[in-house]
């Protein structure tokens, strides 16, 4: 595992970022100006060459000026061969590049060499547009720490840089503010919106001695905080390391063409010199390296990919490389986050029941709403909205008071009445009654949030809240099991009860509770430590270690945080779930595509050879026939541009496997 290194504060992480995002920049310049370059002097090249076809200037200039191409895209070529080859030995298809237009120059064959060369750089060029990524996902963790932070002393509240904050510091921290550092409450009641680190899709209520994460989102009453990490030590250091290390362990992926090269070069070889020494007749060797140049396998991969890639766009689907669209064919493992991916991330009244044959359910409802109007919790706003929904009259309480963290105390009309957990109803010495208790406690298995509302001194009925699935979500896990996939695996910050209520309705195999960040790392690693692919789906901050440590990460683009987006390989730039299967279809037609796009040149080639051996075909007559191959890869590899799945059946459903967190 390759050590990262995190600077002891915020504030020189900050700097060393900083620094990191400018070289990064200057560096994409770079890279942008040379591929620029790498262009013109390709399209330079292909002109003398023409020129050179022509035979305008065979009478005027005392050379061919097909020399001119072979210099300008035959040098980079042979160096880079000479480069490999030297120092790391490695036998690439640049290699039999190079021997060909060595070979086609020593016997005058400059046409046949320049044609090669320009053919090799428009590959190169292809092949480098579709890799080009940067990622930028530390740069926005960084940006989510609050640069400021409000320190109690006893001269009163004094502003200090977060750089600045040490352990034991008494910080103030009121509604609507980040936390600025890791620690325990120790004055105050609240809730806090957590999803950032533990992707939970309901504010966690914190009280006395609870603990906070730097970043979280402090939602309702004021609270103190002791500072227990700072700087480096912190949640939001941690994942910041996480996806650094994360993306720093993908291996690296050799190339089709490259593999395939490292047995062709020796064959080539081979058969050139063996011809040669049955009928000393240099042609016929020459011409062989010439039809054995490996044209149409550089051009396959990247003009397959340039296609699959464009079909995906027009679909909602940005990949961020060649290798992302060739991988994630290959998963048989694909990992989903609950909230915001699986679910919509926001809590929706489900059921609405009355105990009190006095109040029917809309009444019920109606009432819990005007008691939350006034709320700002998220469970109070999916109350007053659906009730809005139902057309109901919502008046405004005589009298509102929060109970922080167990509901809400309103007097409607003459009427006290109560909204809130259980917590709430024992406090005021309501009891509940066994049938109650029975429904109550049945709904809360199925993972749902159940509010009690008393009028009165009795309970009247309940309501209960949940993060509803997505309308495909169901569909596009039956949909990837169709397709051969082994194994869904949910993980999710959420309790154990909720997690597997949702897996159940989706149809995952295995569901892994109260995940914090790396925790999902871990099990990722344990799926690819045991020889699987996997493609991990999430859409939060908390999920872009895995994004980037997965063989395949996929961020939901339109509801998806932006360093999810950066960690991942994939975007969807909607939430529309049943975009995977598409994309998972679509990389294995790319993947059968590169697959003919080599085997046919392949056996071009190999006929050529034999013609070539017979000396039956020259150099420049056996690269034209080569080159047919490069003419059949492109019109193949078009074919991907219009390419549309084909819909298949899905298979049936498994039982899920519950998996204990690894917290």
């Amino acid at each position: 595992m390759k050590d990262i290194h995190i600077e002891d504060n915020i504030g020189l992480i900050k700097e060393n970022i900083s620094l990191q995002i400018k070289e990064n920049v200057s560096f994409q310049k770079f890279k942008e100006d040379s591929e620029y370059r790498s262009i013109i002097l390709t399209i330079i090249s292909g002109v003398f060459l023409l020129i050179s076809w022509s035979g305008i200037l065979k009478n005027i200039l005392p050379f061919d000026v097909a020399l001119v191409s072979v210099v300008i895209s035959g040098t980079p070529i042979l160096i880079e061969a000479g480069k490999g080859l030297i120092i790391k030995f490695d036998i690439k298809a640049n290699v039999l590049v190079s021997i060909a237009l060595i070979a086609s120059v020593a016997i005058g064959e400059y046409f046949a060499a320049g044609e090669i060369a320009v053919i090799m750089m428009i590959g190169e060029i292809l092949e480098d547009r579709t890799v080009r990524k940067a990622h930028e996902s530390v740069k926005k963790l960084i940006q989510l720490t609050p640069q400021v932070a409000r320190v109690k002393t006893s001269h009163g509240e004094k502003e200090v840089k977060v750089s600045e904050l040490e352990i034991g510091d008494i910080l103030l921290v009121k509604p609507g503010e980040s936390i600025p550092v890791d620690g325990v409450v120790t004055s105050g009641r609240t809730s806090i919106d957590q999803s950032i680190l533990t992707g939970e899709s309901m504010p966690v209520n914190k009280k006395l001695g609870d603990e906070v994460f730097i970043g979280t989102l402090n939602q309702l009453g004021v609270i103190e905080v002791k500072a227990t990490r700072v700087g480096a030590d912190t949640s939001l250091a941690e994942l910041i390391r996480l996806v650094e290390e994360s993306e720093s362990r993908k291996a690296p992926v050799v190339r089709l063409t490259d593999r395939v090269a490292t047995i062709i070069v020796p064959i080539a070889v081979a058969a050139s010199l063996v011809t040669y020494i049955l009928t000393h007749d240099i042609i016929r060797l020459v011409t062989i390296l010439v039809v054995f140049c490996p044209c149409a396998l550089v051009l396959a991969t990247p003009t397959a990919i340039m296609a699959g890639i464009g079909n995906a766009s027009r679909k909602g689907i940005l990949i961020k490389s060649g290798e992302a669209l060739e991988n994630v064919g290959r998963v048989k493992t694909v990992a989903f986050d609950k909230t915001g991916t699986l679910t919509y991330g926001k809590p929706e009244v489900i059921d609405v029941i009355s105990f009190d044959e006095k109040y029917t359910p809309g009444k019920i409802l109606q009432i819990a709403a005007i008691a939350e109007k006034f709320s700002e919790h998220p469970i109070g706003h999916a109350v007053y909205n659906r009730a809005k929904e139902e057309s109901l009259e919502i008046s405004d309480p005589h009298e509102f008071k929060v109970e922080i963290g167990h509901g809400v105390r309103a007097l409607i009309g003459n009427e006290n009445v109560l909204v809130g957990n259980q917590k709430l109803i024992d406090d005021n010495k309501i009891g509940v009654k066994q049938q109650q208790e029975k429904i109550i406690t049945a709904h809360e298995d199925q993972g749902k949030t159940v509010l009690m509302v008393a009028i009165g001194n009795s309970i009247s009925g309940i309501i209960t809240v949940a993060d509803t699935i997505k309308e495909k979500s169901k569909e596009t896990v039956k949909e990837l099991k169709g397709m051969g996939i082994k194994e869904v695996l949910l993980l999710t910050g959420d309790n154990k009860v909720t997690a597997s209520s949702i897996a159940r309705e989706i149809g995952a195999d295995y569901v892994y509770s109260q995940q914090l960040p790396g925790d999902k790392v871990q099990v990722i690693e344990e799926k690819i430590d045991n020889g699987e692919r996997v493609c991990m789906i999430g859409d939060g901050i908390n999920d872009a270690p895995a994004l980037a440590r997965s063989s395949v990460g996929v961020a939901m683009g339109a509801l998806g945080s932006d360093v999810a987006i950066e960690s991942a390989d994939v975007a969807l730039m909607s939430d529309d779930l049943s975009k995977i299967p598409e994309l998972i279809d679509l990389s294995r037609k790319v993947r059968g595509t590169i697959n003919v796009n080599i085997m046919v040149p392949i056996m071009i080639n190999f006929i050529a050879i034999l013609l070539a051996g017979f000396g039956i075909i020259g150099p420049v007559v056996g690269a034209l026939i080569h080159n047919m191959g490069s003419v059949l890869v492109v019109a193949n590899s078009s074919r991907l541009i219009s390419y549309r799945q084909n819909q298949k059946t899905p298979k049936s459903m498994v039982n899920i496997k519950n998996v204990e967190s690894t917290s």
